[in-house]
C-alpha cells in the first residue's frame, strides 16, 4: 500500500483538496441529521421549553442549556438564525433553508471532491499500468520464458482493473463514508454523553472480523486472479493455434479444457465471495443489539430528561446512520482494497523481476560498426531462475567474422546455432568469455545503440494488425512513403502491396494473417532494409515456403544482404553455398569451419548433412521400378 501511495505523490495537492471536501460532505451529513432536533422539538411542538432552532445536548447539571452547535458564543446556544437570512424568523423556514443550503453545498462539495479522488486514482493507475508495460516489455527474452503470455496478459488487464477500480471509485466512496462516520459518531458523542458507550460495541468487533476477513480475501482473490490468468492463457494458446485445434478435431477436448479452468476460476470466486458476505450479517448484528438496548433505555432517557424526544429521537437515528458508513467501509476494505492489495502483490512482483541481462551504470553508446565481431572464448548455460545453471548450451565459441563477410551456421537441431546468433542483440547474455564489436564488449555498450544496428529476419515473421505501410516502417510514422516504397521494392514487394485494395494503407490482420508466407517474409525483408543496420540476422529466414516463395525471398534476400555483415542461419544447405564461411555446430562447440567446397571435400558432419539432404531428391524404387 505503501508502494500504491507512492504514485499518488505527484497528485497529492489535488488528493488534499479532495480530502478536504468529503470532509465538508461528511460535516454537512451530520448537520442535516441533526436538524431533526429542532424539527421535532421547536417546529412540530411549538410549545416545548427551549429557544425555537437550538440543538441542545445534554450535561449533568442543566441538560438542556447546552448547545449541540455553539456557533453563537455570545449566548451559548446555536439557533439557526445565525446561518439563515435575517429576514427569516419563522421556524418552518429556518428549518427548510437551513436544510436545502446544507444539501446544496453538500452536492457541491460531493461533485468536487469525488471527482478530484477519482482523478488522483484513474491517474495514478494509469501511470502504475505504464510502468508495468514499459518493465514488462524491455524484459530479456528469458522473462517471457519463465512466464506465461495469460499471466502477463491477466495481470497488465484484470489485476491493473482491480487496482483502477479500488483506488478510484471506491477510494473516493471510502473517504466520503470514513469522514460521514467520524460526523455521526461526534453527533453521538455530542448527543449522547454518557451513552455514548453504544460505539464501544462497534469499536473490537468491526477491527476483529475486519482483519480475519480482509486477510481471507486478499489470498481467496489472489487464487481466484492466479486462475483467471490461466483461463488468459488457454485462450491466447487455443486463439492463437487455432488451425492446429481444427486439424486435430480438438475443439471438444479443448472446450472441456476451459470449462475445468472456469471451474476453478469459480471456486476461487465462491471462496471470496463466502468470506466477503460475512462482513454485512456481522455489522448486522452489532447494530441491531445496540439499537435494541437504547431502544429500552428510551423510556428511562426521557423520563429522567437525560435528552428531549427530537434529541433523543436524533440520537436514535445518528447510531443507526453511524451503522451504515461503518459497515460500507468494511465492505470496501475488505472486498476492494483487499483485491487490491492481491493485485499489486503480482503487479510488483513483475516489476521487481531480477532481468539477466542489465544495462551497465555508465554504458556508453556503441560507434557504428566497421571491421569486425568477435566471440571470446564464449561459454553461455540457461539460467533456471534460482542462480545455478544447467548444461553448457556453447562451449569455448572463438570466431572472428570480418565487416561485410556473410557466415552461414548449420548443424543438428539443437546444437546452439539460434542461441549463438541470439547473444549478438543480448537477447541473453554469455556466461563467460566476450562479445565484442570493433574491440568493445557489448555488455560495456547501451542496449539501444547495440540493437539499432543489427536487423533480424526469422522463420517466425513478426507482423503487426496494421497497415503495410507502418510495418514495413516499424515504429517509425515520419519515414516518407517513398522510403518505404524503396525498401518494398529491393524486397520484391512493391507489386502485390500494389494490387491490394488500399495499397500501402492497407491494414493486413493481426499477425498478417490475409498475406501468403512468401508475402509476409517479403513484407520483414523490406523492414529489415529500411532499418538499414549493417549487421543482419538470418534464422531460417526461407525454410517454411514453397519453392516459387523460396526464390522470391531469395533474392529479396539478396538485395538485403548487399554490403552487410550477415549471419544466417539455415537447414537448407543448398541457401548457404554462397556464404563466404561455413560454420559448423555440433554439441555446443564449432567442430569445422570452411567455404562449402572445403567443407565438402573433408569427412565431416557438414558432408554427412548435406549428403542426407540430397539423398531425399534421388529416386526412391516403388515395386522394383525407379
Amino acid at each position: 500500500m505503501k508502494r500504491l501511495l507512492y504514485y499518488a505523490k505527484p497528485y497529492s495537492l489535488r488528493f488534499v483538496v479532495g480530502v478536504i471536501c468529503m470532509a465538508v460532505v461528511g460535516a454537512l451529513e451530520g448537520f442535516r441529521t441533526a436538524l431533526l432536533a429542532p424539527i421535532l422539538d421547536r417546529v412540530f411542538n411549538p410549545g416545548a421549553g427551549g429557544v425555537a432552532g437550538t440543538i441542545y445536548a445534554p450535561n449533568a447539571d442543566n441538560p438542556h442549556d447546552i448547545p449541540l452547535f455553539p456557533l453563537r458564543w455570545s449566548d451559548h446556544k446555536f439557533h439557526l438564525d445565525s446561518i439563515v437570512p435575517s429576514g427569516i424568523h419563522d421556524p418552518w423556514a429556518m428549518v427548510a433553508f437551513a436544510l436545502v443550503a446544507a444539501t446544496t453545498i453538500k452536492g457541491l462539495f460531493d461533485y468536487a471532491g469525488t471527482y478530484l479522488v477519482n482523478f488522483v486514482g484513474f491517474r495514478m493507475v494509469t501511470d502504475i499500468r505504464e510502468r508495468l508495460y514499459r518493465s514488462v516489455v524491455r524484459r530479456s527474452v528469458s522473462f517471457f520464458g519463465r512466464n506465461t503470455t495469460g499471466s502477463l496478459i491477466s495481470t497488465l488487464v484484470n489485476d491493473a482493473e482491480k487496482l483502477q477500480v479500488a483506488m478510484s471509485s471506491v477510494l473516493a466512496d471510502a473517504i466520503q463514508q470514513i469522514f460521514i462516520m467520524l460526523a455521526m459518531a461526534w453527533l453521538v458523542v455530542a448527543l449522547g454523553g454518557k451513552l455514548a458507550w453504544v460505539l464501544t460495541l462497534f469499536i473490537p468487533f468491526i477491527v476483529f472480523s475486519s482483519f480475519r476477513i480482509g486477510k481471507r480475501v486478499r489470498k481467496t482473490t489472489r487464487t481466484g486472479q492466479d486462475k483467471l490468468a490461466d483461463i488468459s492463457n488457454i485462450l491466447q494458446e487455443t486463439i492463437t493455434g487455432n488451425r492446429i485445434v481444427k486439424a486435430f478435431g480438438m475443439e471438444g477436448w479443448e472446450t472441456n479444457r476451459f470449462r475445468r479452468a472456469g471451474e476453478r476460476l469459480f471456486g476461487a470466486n465462491m471462496r471470496s465471495v463466502k468470506a466477503i458476505a460475512l462482513t454485512s450479517p456481522i455489522m448486522e448484528e452489532i447494530a441491531a443489539f445496540a439499537f435494541a438496548l437504547l431502544l429500552l433505555l428510551g423510556t428511562h432517557i426521557i423520563s429522567r430528561r437525560i435528552l428531549t424526544l427530537g434529541g433523543y429521537v436524533t440520537f436514535l437515528v445518528a447510531v443507526f446512520r453511524l451503522y451504515d458508513p461503518i459497515r460500507r467501509v468494511a465492505i470496501l476494505f475488505n472486498n476492494n482494497f483487499q483485491q487490491a492489495r492481491g493485485a499489486s502483490q503480482e503487479i510488483f512482483r513483475f516489476m521487481d523481476a531480477t532481468d539477466e541481462v542489465l544495462e551497465k551504470p555508465g554504458a556508453v553508446v556503441l560507434p557504428a560498426f566497421r571491421a569486425r565481431i568477435c566471440f571470446e572464448n564464449v561459454t553461455f548455460s540457461y539460467s533456471n531462475g534460482e542462480g545455478d545453471s544447467s548444461r553448457d548450451i556453447l562451449r569455448d565459441i572463438n570466431l572472428e567474422v570480418r565487416s561485410g563477410e556473410v557466415v552461414a551456421f548449420v548443424g543438428s537441431s539443437g546444437a546452439g546455432k539460434t542461441t549463438l546468433v541470439n547473444l549478438l542483440p543480448r537477447f541473453f547474455d554469455v556466461t563467460s568469455g566476450r562479445l565484442v564489436f570493433d574491440g568493445t564488449d557489448i555488455r560495456d555498450v547501451k542496449v539501444d545503440s547495440l540493437r539499432s544496428q543489427i536487423g533480424i529476419v526469422t522463420q517466425e515473421t513478426i507482423l503487426f494488425n496494421d497497415t503495410v505501410r507502418n510495418n514495413i516502417a516499424y515504429g517509425r510514422p515520419d519515414v516518407a512513403l517513398d522510403k518505404v516504397q524503396q525498401a518494398a521494392q529491393a524486397a520484391l514487394a512493391h507489386d502485390f502491396i500494389s494490387a491490394m485494395p488500399e495499397g500501402y494503407d492497407t491494414v493486413i490482420g493481426e499477425r498478417g494473417m490475409r498475406l501468403s508466407g512468401g508475402e509476409r517474409q517479403r513484407i520483414a525483408i523490406a523492414r529489415a532494409i529500411l532499418k538499414n543496420a549493417p549487421v543482419l540476422i538470418l534464422d531460417e529466414a526461407t525454410s517454411s515456403l514453397d519453392t516459387e516463395s523460396e526464390a522470391l525471398v531469395q533474392s529479396a534476400l539478396q538485395n538485403l544482404m548487399t554490403g552487410r555483415t550477415v549471419f544466417v542461419i539455415a537447414h537448407r544447405l543448398s541457401t548457404v553455398r554462397r556464404a563466404d564461411r561455413i560454420v559448423v555446430i555440433e554439441g555446443g562447440t564449432i567442430a569445422d569451419i570452411g567455404t562449402h567446397d572445403e567443407l565438402m571435400s573433408r569427412l565431416g558432419l557438414y558432408r554427412k548433412l548435406h549428403e542426407m539432404q540430397f539423398a531425399d531428391l534421388e529416386p526412391v524404387p516403388v515395386n522394383g521400378q525407379d
